[in-house]
């Protein structure tokens, strides 16, 4: 009689009472939607800044079509002029762009945390709600159909009773699927939190480059309003020299690696000269590339076409072989063009230009990561040239004595 009566209860208790889960889901609502409200703000102010950077692009393209008229306009100290400082908007452009960039993506983190917190809190809330769920259909197994049919009173009510334990199972299986769902998106953000990070970081090295690059700008633009003097005759005389000197250059390496490669063939036999099986290294750390081969954005492509790619690199940064070779010609200009050229094997030579030191000689074996000398670049320092955009290595990369991208043989 005694269990007829607990069971009574316990029935009467699990039909009849509700889940008590109503401040559960008030405090959880209302922090969803707090949440909620947070992640549409930071969804509006990353929409603004986004149009922002849309602007700034829009002027960006503005500078690009000024410059390259400019540069199409020909070889003038006013031109030179134009080009630079519209060189150096573009620039500012860009690092606004990028300080843009960063703070958006600061907001993006932001909203990528309170995505997870949301996740979180939601995944904690369905896991409460579960263990309701389990406690009654646990309480349920332990009544008998016998004991249940007792307390309803008609076959009606126990089949509602029967259909209502069928209806928490499903909404148990149901809640069990999005909390796995909701894992997964977890795992998801997560992973997105990292990826925004990351870019944060490249963003905020961008910024940096930047900056630097604005630099060189205007200590080349000065060098050469220096340099002189207003003048378009100096400036014309300038060009002059600069043309000369490049083009002087170009015909020793030519006549250099001729020479040093029938010396090598006569002392050594045709296949003396081996190439290294793992390719060429970076002959400077490497970093942003400030001038592209044949580059149609190179601010003196005017007076010769850019042969090489030009890598950022502080002044009297060390230089590496970027293969094992030997050392073809080295020219000390004094403040004029300077650089050392090294032949390898397979026709391929390698040349490092507006160097600011030379560590070894012609004709002597260098062995690929052996230092040679030192960057130079820096306007009116030694072997930077009559014409340089700033601190950098000139780097060529020939075969068979013409000049190819150096980007198809770096890593």
């Amino acid at each position: 009689m005694l269990k007829t009566k607990i069971a009574i209860f316990l029935v009467f208790i699990f039909f009849t009472a509700p889940l008590n889960t109503r401040g559960l889901f008030d405090v959880a609502k209302a922090n969803a939607s707090k949440v909620s409200d947070e992640i549409a703000s930071l969804n509006e102010q990353i929409s603004q800044q986004q149009k922002e950077i849309e602007k700034i692009e829009e002027k960006q393209d503005v500078y690009k079509k000024q410059i390259k008229a400019k540069q199409q306009e020909g070889a003038s100290l006013k031109g030179q002029i134009s080009v630079l400082d519209g060189n150096i908007s573009k620039a500012e452009l860009e690092i606004k762009s990028t300080q843009i960039n960063i703070d958006k993506t600061n907001l993006e983190i932001k909203k990528v945390i309170l995505e997870v917190v949301e996740l979180e809190e939601d995944i904690d809330l369905k896991k409460e709600y579960l263990k309701l769920l389990i406690r009654r259909i646990a309480k349920y197994d332990d009544i008998n159909t016998l004991e249940v049919l007792i307390v309803n009173k008609s076959i009606s009510e126990f089949l509602d009773q029967v259909q209502y334990i069928k209806d928490v199972n499903g909404n148990l299986n149901e809640i069990l699927d999005e909390v796995k769902a909701n894992k997964a998106d977890l795992e998801e953000q997560e992973k997105n939190l990292e990826k925004k990070k990351e870019e944060l970081g490249e963003l905020k090295k961008k910024l940096e480059e930047r900056k630097a690059e604005i630099l060189d700008q205007k200590i080349n633009k000065q060098y050469i309003l220096d340099k002189t003097r207003q003048s378009e005759k100096e400036y014309q005389s300038l060009l002059a020299k600069a043309k000369a000197e490049q083009q002087q250059a170009n015909a020793l390496i030519i006549d250099a690696e001729r020479a040093i490669r029938k010396k090598l063939a006569e002392e050594q036999g045709k296949d003396g000269l081996k190439f290294n099986d793992n390719g060429l290294i970076w002959p400077v750390p490497k970093n942003v590339i400030t001038a592209y081969f044949h580059d149609p954005d190179y601010p003196y492509r005017h007076i010769f076409e850019h042969p090489a790619v030009d890598i950022r690199a502080k002044q009297g940064t060390p230089l590496r072989a970027a293969a094992s070779g030997y050392v073809a010609k080295v020219k000390d200009n004094g403040y004029g063009y300077s650089y050392i050229m090294i032949v390898h094997g397979d026709g391929l030579s390698t040349v490092y230009g507006h160097v600011s030191g030379i560590s070894v000689k012609a004709d002597q074996f260098v062995a690929q990561g052996q230092i040679i000398g030192a960057s130079g670049g820096m306007p009116g320092t030694p072997g930077a040239g009559y014409l340089t955009t700033g601190p950098h290595l000139h780097f060529e990369t020939r075969l068979n004595g013409i000049p190819v991208n150096p980007l198809n043989y770096l890593p």
